[in-house]
C-alpha cells in the first residue's frame, strides 16, 4: 500500500536534500566484437553498441518525468578493451575514438571500459593498451579508463604500478592545457568490482551477461539532514538513523533499476547503494562526518566516524535490494565534496589522513589533486601504498590522483561540474621512493587470499 508520509518524504528528500540517481549505467559485452582487423573490431564495436543503448538517455529521461526522480547521469560501460587488443593488434586508440563517436551518437555522459585487468600480469593487448591512455584520454571528452594492478588472491603487480605512474603523469600533461582533466578519467584499482556503474572506474566484466542495466545512488544531503534531528544521540541511534535513511534512499534506487530494466527490455544487474558526493552545498559525505561531532573532517576522530557511516549505509542499503553490488558505501573524492574541499585548503586534511580513511570507506585516494611536479614514482608508491590497503582488507581501494602540472601547494585547480575543484595537496616529493618501484616484481598475495 502506498504511504503518503513516504511519498511527501521523498518529495522533500529530491527538493531540498540533493537526492538523485547519479547514474545508470549500461554495461555492454564486447567478446563478439573481437576480430583480427581492427577496423572491422571498431565498426562491431560501435554498431553493438548504438543498437543497445539507442535508447539509454530517452528511457532515462522518461523515467525522471514519471517518477520526478532527478537522474543526474546516463553511461555506458564495456568489455576491457585489452581484450579486443590482444585479437586485432593495432593502434588501441582507434577503439578509444569509436568509443567517443558512440558517446556522441547516443548520448551518454560518460563511457567506461578504456581497461586493461593485469593484477597477475600482462596478456596479450595488456600493454599496448595502457601505453595508450594518455592519447586516448587526451583525443576524447567523454572516454574513462582504468586498470586494475592488484587483487587478494593475486598480490600486487609492481611492474604495472610502475607504468601507471608514468602514464598517470602522461595523461596530466598532455591535458595540461584543460586542467589536466586526462588524469580525472583515469583509475588504478585493487580489487576491481565488474559491476562498478560509477565513472571513471566502470567496465562490463568479463562474469556479467551480455546486457545489463546498472544504478549508482546518491544522498549525502539526506542523511545528513536526517542526522540533524538527531543533535544528542548516541552512536548508536546515529547508526540507526543512517541504516533507515540508506533503506529510503537504496528502494529508489531499485525502483529505477527496474523501470529502466523493463523499458529497454535488458536484465536489471545491482544497484551500488555509494554515497557519492557533489561540489554542491548541502551534499558532501565530510559534512555527515561533521554532524556526528567533528569540528571538521580530518580531525582525530574521523576515520571511526567514516567507518560508522559506510557499515551503516551497508546494512541499510542491502535489506532495501536482492541485488547489490559495484563498490557500496560512501565515497570521499576530494574535488568532488565541498566539505572535503575546506578541509583541505584549511589544511586539516592530508593525504595521510585520506589514506587513512580509505581503509575503511568504499574506494580510496580519488580525485586528489598534487603538484605538478610530482615524480612518476612518487605516484606508483601512492598507487602501491593504496593497492596494499585493498589486497590485505580484501576490499576494492582505487587511487586517481591528478597532476596539477606547472602548479604548487596552495594553488587550485579547476574542473567543474561533477568533477568540482580543490587544493593542490601537499606531498612527501622531497623524499624518493624511486628504487623500491624499480625492483618490480610482484607483492605476493597475502595469507588471507588461502581461504579455500
Amino acid at each position: 500500500m502506498l504511504n503518503t508520509k513516504d511519498i511527501l518524504e521523498t518529495v522533500h528528500m529530491i527538493d531540498a536534500e540533493n537526492l538523485d540517481i547519479r547514474t545508470i549505467t549500461m554495461g555492454i559485452s564486447l567478446l563478439d566484437c573481437a576480430d583480427s582487423d581492427i577496423d572491422i573490431s571498431c565498426r562491431k564495436v560501435y554498431d553493438k553498441v548504438c543498437r543497445l543503448a539507442e535508447r539509454l538517455v530517452p528511457v532515462g529521461c522518461e523515467i525522471e518525468k514519471t517518477y520526478g526522480i532527478p537522474i543526474i547521469n546516463k553511461r555506458i560501460s564495456v568489455t576491457p578493451i585489452a581484450l579486443l587488443t590482444a585479437v586485432s593488434g593495432g593502434n588501441p586508440v582507434k577503439y578509444a575514438q569509436t568509443l567517443e563517436k558512440i558517446s556522441q551518437t547516443v548520448g551518454v555522459n560518460f563511457i567506461g571500459g578504456y581497461s586493461a585487468l593485469v593484477h597477475k600480469g600482462f596478456s596479450a593487448g595488456d600493454r599496448e593498451l595502457i601505453e595508450s591512455i594518455p592519447e586516448a584520454l587526451a583525443c576524447t571528452s567523454h572516454v574513462c579508463s582504468s586498470v586494475n594492478i592488484g587483487s587478494t588472491k593475486a598480490g600486487i603487480n609492481m611492474d604495472a604500478v610502475g607504468m601507471m605512474g608514468k602514464v598517470v603523469r602522461r595523461a596530466a600533461e598532455l591535458t595540461k592545457d584543460d586542467n589536466c582533466i586526462g588524469a580525472a578519467k583515469l583509475v588504478v584499482f585493487c580489487n576491481a568490482p565488474e559491476d562498478n556503474p560509477f565513472m571513471a572506474g566502470a567496465f562490463h566484466g568479463i562474469g556479467e551477461p551480455d546486457c545489463e542495466i546498472n544504478v549508482g545512488v546518491s544522498g549525502p544531503g539526506v542523511v545528513r539532514h536526517a542526522l540533524q534531528k538527531c543533535p544528542d544521540g548516541d552512536l548508536t541511534e546515529v547508526a540507526d538513523i543512517i541504516k533507515k535513511t540508506a533503506f529510503k534512499i537504496t528502494r529508489m534506487g531499485q525502483l529505477v533499476g527496474t523501470a529502466a530494466s523493463e523499458k529497454l527490455g535488458v536484465p536489471f544487474g545491482i544497484v551500488d547503494l555509494s554515497l557519492a558526493p557533489t561540489p554542491a552545498v548541502g551534499d558532501s559525505v565530510a559534512h555527515i562526518l561533521e554532524e556526528m561531532g567533528l569540528e571538521i573532517c580530518g580531525t582525530h576522530g574521523t576515520t571511526a566516524a567514516l567507518a560508522l557511516l559506510n557499515d551503516a549505509v551497508k546494512k541499510g542499503g542491502v535489506m532495501a535490494s536482492s541485488h547489490v553490488g559495484g563498490l557500496s558505501g560512501a565515497f570521499i573524492p576530494v574535488s568532488e565534496d565541498a566539505g572535503m574541499i575546506a578541509a583541505a585548503r584549511s589544511k586539516d586534511l592530508s593525504i595521510e589522513k585520506l589514506e587513512a580513511m580509505t581503509a575503511v570507506c568504499s574506494v580510496g585516494l580519488d580525485m586528489i589533486i598534487i603538484p605538478g611536479d610530482t615524480p612518476a614514482s612518487t605516484i606508483s608508491a601512492i598507487i602501491a601504498d593504496e593497492a596494499a590497503i585493498g589486497m590485505v582488507n580484501s576490499k576494492t581501494t582505487a587511487v586517481r590522483v591528478i597532476p596539477a602540472i606547472g602548479k604548487q601547494p596552495g594553488e587550485e585547480l579547476e574542473f567543474g561540474g561533477l568533477l568540482g575543484s580543490g587544493p593542490i595537496m601537499k606531498l612527501h616529493n622531497d623524499r624518493s621512493s624511486e628504487k623500491f618501484i624499480a625492483r618490480g616484481g610482484r607483492i605476493p598475495a597475502p595469507m588471507q587470499a588461502l581461504k579455500n
